[in-house]
């Protein structure tokens, strides 16, 4: 991982963090367009019952398209069914696919409760937060 990369965090569906660092899923999926560079670090919050930060990840390629056209570029690395796609993504006219590698597992998750502590100042987002340069949590590494 890059220091001098941007880095966000995302709130995200246990199974799909967990997913993301086994190598099953290597494209995360967002209904909204996200404004990320390539090399930017994604770090993973994983929700209820997890309410933890759990990995991290690099982004190789962001894309934004129709859902349909995403489904046709990356229905074999999203971890989903198409049925499951298709539901996620109803109503919207585009969404987006974040191109991810280099996936790490941390080997000591950070706690809900750890980031909203003073020195830390993180709560997990809805859609994203952009971290400041030298944030606590890029040192969990």
């Amino acid at each position: 991982m890059r220091r001098d990369a941007e880095h966000i965090l995302i709130s995200l569906e246990a199974r799909h963090a967990w997913n993301i660092l086994n190598g099953v899923k290597r494209v995360e999926l967002r209904r909204r367009v996200i404004n990320v560079e390539p090399g930017t670090t994604v770090w993973f919050y994983a929700k209820l019952p997890v309410a933890s930060v759990i990995g991290y990840a690099r982004i190789e390629q962001t894309h934004h398209a129709s859902p349909q056209t995403l489904w046709k570029r990356f229905s074999n690395v999203v971890g989903i069914s198409r049925e499951e796609f298709f539901s996620y993504f109803e109503g919207a006219t585009r969404g987006a696919a974040l191109v991810l590698s280099d996936a790490v597992r941390l080997s000591r998750q950070i706690s809900l409760e750890e980031l909203r502590r003073p020195e830390m100042a993180c709560h997990p987002p809805q859609f994203f937060a952009r971290l400041a340069p030298g944030h606590p949590l890029t040192n969990a590494a």
